[in-house]
């Protein structure tokens, strides 16, 4: 990272260097042969800047952010050299050019500062904004935005990073770092919400590294997936590779993801090629899709993923603990002006989201002009319901329409699109833009230019891509959106968007979306179409597809054919089929044929007929421990019930437990009730909770079932709340159920976006 440094300290305050080596100007590193004289020469720089700007040691050590000790000694010719770290924040402090006092450093220790042939390039050589930390907002002066401790910044120059502020992620960031130092290989990744600072923390932590002659690789080019695939082989020692953003490598379509992540396993595996520090980011949902489990009946998209992310997370709070906060106002009294800034204008601690300049984007959103606005909600919709990071123009400029009133369109001039795409592409704090034009390189090739090469396509912020999921997540979006969508979006776009369609009810588009997907040869769009056709009694349509969709090789196909010849009578050719599928590696036809003839059994013992009890045990009870021996753990969910059912309490509650060792968390529902018919309420209610904190969404409504029986309430409801804030729709009907029975009429529904009879006021 380059730090302005004055002309006339250049000029003055390295006088002894060259009088010493005869340069006439800055000194290289080439000139230190001797560990000794480096040091003595990275002292003599740090002081000189010190006394130059008039600080003590004690004034130095607070701008810093660092201890006086930690300063004391880094200034001292009797002490060991300083970490790269320490170096690193003296030299934001005194606004020196950080390169050529890390390369003195690595001479120091006598790390090489070079590589021909390995990936990536040395640490030192890297600026954090080539990285994607993201540009810290500027100090209001009278001629505009300017830096931080620096002062202005000049024509095309970017504001400097502020002073960072160690928090509790950090400390574990470091340990990782000391184990890489010491020879052994680790990896982690990042999880927090958009411009929290976790490519800033990854930044910091990486520095010590520097001095030990580590180098940094960012796969990006000509895809960040496929430059990952092609060259992650090549990782060699003391490599940090640099995952930001992961889910553009973890959650690659087409399989890369899943080899990407076989790959690093690998890498991680591997003492010949180790030390190596893998870092990356990912925002919580991306996190939460990768290491669930999947539900029974959907495919396994992410299962080499989720074994590689579990057990190195590290989570990133949303805002400044009291603690933090107290050294950020520290730096700010020792003049880091862009934190004293931030801190008279950020809200809940919130400090690096206004940083990153959050508030204004905000701001220009919500006081855009009506084309303006409608493209953005456009856009906004399309990353929500999981579109690509790129929008091509012509999907916006279509899918806009029906955002605007009918007289807002009558009122468009000519023009109108380049008016509006020149408002939200204007630049705000910290060089951030509403939406931002995705250019292809010329070198680039035309095959991973993507939706580029069919004409200009737009990125939305970051930021204002949350703020979406959360203020438009009870709105459905137009016609003209899913119009759009049909003519204008790549097929692993429309395959979302049909998901997406069909949730909402929006059947006639879920139909054509997933019709033209399956025109391109996606065999899960027809499983998909067989069950839209089967839902409106298309059993004959349905089954052609079904067939189709098999004889392409998709097993989930095979599960629908056994169901369907279940439902028709047919238990022979259910057996071949849900048997068929299971050998090609899908347990969950097993389970659903068993879930089927549970419930036709239970009709026949209520009819009292005969051989009903030899049916329980003999038919579905096999077909559930097959798929179970398979790996199957939703059917041991299901051989519990059905033991539970037959009487065998002891067998139904081991199978249980056994399922929850593997994460099922429906495992947990079915204990908890089991404690609560045993009148053990407080050990259900502790099941319930580990399951709700596993992410299972029914596990809420049982807690307030379970309130509300023991006559709390009120603690029901704030459960009910508390799950409504954090986006849980059924939390949202319940709550309207326990309001409309305490006769509040839907009190306080209106911020979720209901009416008083918990139904949403907008269609989502």
């Amino acid at each position: 990272m380059w730090i302005w440094c004055s002309p006339w300290f250049a000029r003055s305050k390295m006088n002894d260097g060259e009088q010493r080596h005869g340069t006439g100007g800055s000194v290289g590193t080439d000139d230190f042969q001797d560990p000794a004289a480096a040091l003595t020469e990275l002292r003599a720089q740090l002081e000189a800047g010190r006394i130059a700007l008039g600080l003590n040691q004690t004034q130095l050590a607070r701008r810093a952010g660092l201890g006086r000790t930690s300063v004391s000694q880094a200034l001292s010719s009797t002490a060991s050299a300083p970490t790269a770290q320490t170096v690193g924040a003296l030299a934001r402090a005194l606004r020196l050019e950080v390169r050529p006092l890390l390369a003195l450093l690595a001479a120091v220790s006598g790390a090489p500062h070079s590589s021909g042939n390995a990936l990536g390039k040395p640490i030192v050589d890297w600026d954090p904004y080539d990285l994607e930390v993201h540009p810290a907002a500027g100090v209001p002066t009278r001629s505009g935005y300017g830096s931080g401790p620096g002062g202005a910044i000049g024509r095309g120059r970017q504001a400097p990073l502020p002073s960072y502020v160690r928090r509790g992620h950090d400390e574990e960031l470091s340990a990782l770092v000391d184990a890489a130092t010491q020879g052994r290989t680790r990896m982690v990744v990042l999880v927090g919400s958009s411009s929290t600072g976790k490519s800033r923390a990854c930044w910091e932590a990486v520095q010590p590294l520097a001095e030990y002659g580590w180098r940094l690789w960012h796969p990006f080019d000509p895809t960040r997936a496929e430059a990952a695939l092609a060259d992650i082989e090549r990782v060699g020692p003391r490599t940090v590779v640099w995952l930001n953003e992961a889910q553009h490598y973890l959650g690659a379509g087409g399989g890369l993801g899943e080899r990407i992540a076989a790959s690093l396993h690998a890498l991680l595996t591997d003492p010949a090629r180790g030390p190596v520090l893998v870092l990356g980011t990912l925002w919580p949902e991306y996190a939460t899709t990768y290491t669930a489990l999947p539900r029974p009946g959907m495919e396994d998209r992410h299962p080499r993923v989720r074994e590689l992310l579990a057990g190195r997370q590290i989570a990133l709070p949303d805002s400044f603990d009291t603690a933090a906060i107290t050294d950020v106002k520290a730096l700010a009294r020792a003049g880091d002006r862009q934190l004293a800034h931030a801190l008279e204008h950020m809200s809940e601690g919130r400090l690096t989201q206004f940083l990153a300049g959050a508030p204004e984007l905000v701001r220009r959103y919500e006081t855009a002009s009506p084309p303006a606005r409608a493209l953005l909600r456009a856009a906004m919709d399309a990353r929500r319901l999981d579109v690509g990071l790129h929008l091509p123009l012509s999907f916006l400029e279509y899918a806009a329409t029906d955002y605007l009133t009918k007289d807002e369109y009558d009122t468009l001039d000519d023009n109108w699109l380049g008016h509006a795409l020149a408002e939200v592409t204007q630049a705000v704090h910290g060089n951030l833009a509403l939406l931002r034009r995705i250019r292809s390189r010329p070198t680039q090739p035309l095959m991973h230019q993507g939706s580029m090469a069919q004409g200009p396509a737009y990125r939305l912020a970051d930021y204002l891509e949350q703020y979406g999921r959360g203020s438009r997540k009870l709105v459905c979006p137009p016609a003209s959106f899913w119009e759009a969508a049909y003519h204008r979006l790549s097929q692993s776009d429309i395959t979302h968007l049909a998901y997406a369609a069909q949730a909402r009810h929006r059947t006639y588009w879920a139909y054509h979306l997933w019709q033209k997907a399956a025109d391109a040869g996606n065999t899960e769009a027809l499983t998909q179409l067989t069950r839209l056709r089967e839902g409106v009694g298309d059993r004959e349509g349905a089954e052609r597809l079904a067939c189709q969709a098999a004889e392409a090789g998709n097993t989930e196909a095979l599960a629908q054919l056994a169901d369907m010849r279940e439902i028709a009578g047919d238990r022979e050719g259910a057996d071949r089929l849900a048997q068929q599928a299971a050998d090609a590696g899908n347990t969950d036809a097993l389970g659903s044929i068993a879930e089927l003839r549970m419930l036709a059994t239970a009709r026949d013992v209520e009819n009292e007929r005969e051989g009903a009890e030899r049916v329980l045990r003999e038919g579905a009870e096999g077909h559930l421990r097959r798929a179970a021996d398979g790996g199957n753990t939703f059917a041991l969910v299901l051989l519990a019930n059905l033991l539970n059912e037959a009487g065998d309490r002891n067998g139904a509650e081991e199978v249980a437990q056994q399922a929850a060792q593997t994460g099922n968390t429906d495992a947990l529902l079915f204990l908890a009730r089991m404690r609560e018919e045993d009148g053990d309420w407080e050990e259900a209610e502790r099941l319930l909770q580990r399951a709700d904190d596993a992410g299972n969404e029914e596990a809420v409504g049982l807690l307030c079932q379970l309130r509300e029986e023991v006559g709390d309430r009120e603690g029901a409801e704030r459960i009910a709340r508390e799950a409504a804030d954090a986006g849980n729709n059924d939390a949202l009907e319940r709550l309207a159920h326990m309001r409309k029975m305490a006769g509040k009429d839907g009190d306080g529904l209106w911020a979720y976006g209901l009416d008083p009879d918990g139904q949403p006021s907008t269609p989502w």
